[in-house]
């Protein structure tokens, strides 16, 4: 009996047929040369079903790749050889949404943006924010840790995870905590599955921590000469005693490109810093006025403020825009992630420009500046050899600048397959050597995405 008769056997949803499979072959990272097909894409309704599709791939020798919605941008739910794709658009049920706990109990198929908007009829609010947050899912999230850019005032996705349901690689169901605020009992083996990129086990089920939604919220923009002025006044508004819920910086090749293919209304600035405040009425009102006054201060050369509410998220939607307008400049887009200290940002920022500019790579500079978190997105031909070469040189020199800025590869994307060759000189030896060590114990066989990260 094969592999696909006895998962058909344990009435196992697949997809089988060559032509279905080749989307599954892809997420947003680059495609490369080799396209490797899944032997199945599996599609389970129930932690029972990941539990029989783990039982069986270690019996037939098998990989398991979990998969949301493949918006990964480092091939971090691509396919390996003889790889079953584990595809949770299945298991996409809110379980429980808990007012009195403050929590949630989630299937990994369900969409962020889902999640968010029905805590919201609740009066809560689940506050991470991946700028994919209509498509990408929960399991996604848990995966890489996803922050956005609400990250600075809320945390990214671990500060949300209390508990996880898991299949590991001996194909057993087990919780990684208990569904309770606080828990020192034993090892924090939640926050470990977090941010494992599914290289540990197969995350199922997650409950979630809510917290009460704001009253209200503010969104400004904040145009500048230059950027250096710009990451001055997010300095000057963070050092006020303010604490935005969203600071995010674009430069004028951002600005000009959304502009270009989604008409916003933006003026054409060298930068801009694009801030929302929330809270109470009162707070917002206070807040507001005292923002306006740092950024006249802080030679800020237009300010704009959004009316209401429905402005503020036509601004946001254009924002979100950024990557699909800079595809849009050449037939590929790469959009890298990498985290300084936030005093590093300026040299940063200049050091990628001065890079690009001496390598005649396209690049358009945004990132969640109150914490340090840079996304050069990258507009490059990859059937250009000459452009893929200086490409790939631009790539290593840009993590090379950010580990020597005592920063890290990745604040949310995560590592994947194409930042893996980087971890050595990112991580301290230790810390690398014992990384590697936690993924040969809890998966011994290697079955679980194993070409990701070591």
């Amino acid at each position: 009996m094969n592999v696909l008769n006895e998962l058909k056997r344990q009435n196992i949803e697949i997809m089988d047929n060559e032509a279905d499979l080749y989307p599954y072959a892809f997420d947003t990272a680059p495609i490369g040369e080799n396209i490797i097909l899944p032997l199945a894409v599996t599609f389970p309704k129930s932690s029972e079903d990941v539990q029989k599709i783990v039982k069986t791939a270690k019996k037939f020798n098998l990989k398991i790749i979990s998969r949301g919605a493949g918006t990964c941008h480092t091939s971090g739910c691509k396919p390996v050889q003889n790889s079953l794709i584990i595809h949770f658009s299945k298991m996409n049920r809110i379980l429980e949404i808990n007012k009195e706990n403050l929590t949630a109990i989630v299937e990994s198929g369900v969409i962020v943006g889902q999640l968010q908007n029905e805590v919201d009829r609740f009066g809560l609010f689940f506050p991470p924010d991946p700028s994919n947050l209509k498509v990408s899912t929960i399991g996604g999230a848990i995966a890489l840790s996803s922050g956005g850019a609400r990250a600075f005032k809320y945390g990214t996705t671990k500060d949300y995870v209390i508990n996880l349901e898991v299949v590991n690689s001996d194909g057993e169901i087990f919780q990684t905590s208990k569904n309770v605020s606080k828990n020192v009992t034993g090892y924090n083996l939640t926050s470990l599955y977090t941010g494992s990129e599914g290289t540990l086990g197969v995350i199922c089920k997650a409950t979630l921590k809510l917290i009460q939604k704001p009253e209200s919220k503010s969104v400004t923009m904040a145009y500048f000469n230059s950027l250096k002025d710009a990451s001055i006044a997010s300095c000057n508004i963070i050092n006020s005693g303010l604490t935005p819920s969203c600071m995010d910086l674009l430069d004028k090749n951002t600005i000009d490109t959304i502009e270009k293919f989604n008409p916003s209304g933006w003026l054409s600035k060298e930068g801009m810093l694009l801030i929302e405040l929330d809270g109470s009425l009162a707070d917002i009102k206070y807040k507001s006025e005292k923002l306006i006054e740092i950024l006249k201060k802080s030679y800020a050369t237009d300010i704009v403020c959004a009316k209401d509410e429905i402005e503020g998220e036509k601004i946001w939607s254009a924002r979100r825009s950024a990557f699909a307008c800079t595809a849009k400049l050449k037939p590929n887009v790469i959009t890298e992630d990498v985290v300084v200290p936030r005093e590093n940002i300026t040299k940063l920022i200049s050091e990628i420009k001065t890079l690009c500019n001496e390598n005649n790579i396209t690049v358009c500079i945004m990132g969640h500046i109150a914490d340090g978190n840079i996304h050069p997105n990258f507009a490059i031909d990859f059937s250009n050899s000459d452009e893929f070469k200086r490409f790939n040189y631009v790539k290593d020199k840009l993590f090379e600048i950010a580990v020597g800025l005592g920063g890290t590869l990745s604040g949310e994307h995560g590592i994947g397959k194409e930042k893996k060759k980087y971890l050595d000189f990112a991580l301290d030896k230790n810390s690398y050597s014992y990384m590697k060590q936690i993924k040969k114990l809890f998966d011994p066989d290697n079955m679980f995405n194993p070409d990701l990260m070591f």
